[in-house]
């Protein structure tokens, strides 16, 4: 695949999963609240499953996530764009400014807890449905 297909396909991706972050992300927040950055543990989460999920697929040697087009597209571009770990850094940082050192705790501790077990999840289940 030349570079210029590949760019293509992960801009492609990134529109997609950079819409689909702000809806989620925002919609998350509207009904739960900003005391606590649920809407970014959301997409956080969500994409750690979908990541594992397409890498467990992709691993496997066939389907269509083993072909370079499609991994650009859903994983370098969409996941790539809807997955926020900068904008988990900076609420970490600005619940820890304000002095919610609990809350920036929690943050990491659940995003690290929470996204390793979905990425896990997300790959087991891959595995599950490839053989």
């Amino acid at each position: 695949m030349d570079v210029l297909n590949g760019m293509i396909w992960v801009a492609l991706g990134s529109i997609l999963g950079g819409m689909a972050r702000y809806f989620i992300s925002g919609t998350v927040a509207r009904h739960v609240g900003e005391t606590f950055p649920w809407g970014t543990m959301t997409v956080n989460v969500s994409g750690a499953f979908v990541i594992g999920l397409f890498g467990g697929l992709a691993s496997s040697g066939h389907g269509v996530f083993a072909e370079p087009g499609p991994w650009l597209f859903a994983v370098t571009g969409f996941l790539g764009c809807y997955t926020t770990v900068s904008s988990f850094s900076l609420q970490t940082l600005a619940l820890a400014r304000d002095g919610e050192t609990a809350r920036a705790s929690g943050n990491v501790i659940l995003s690290l807890v929470l996204c390793l077990s979905a990425v896990t999840a997300g790959f087991a289940t891959a595995l599950g449905i490839s053989t």
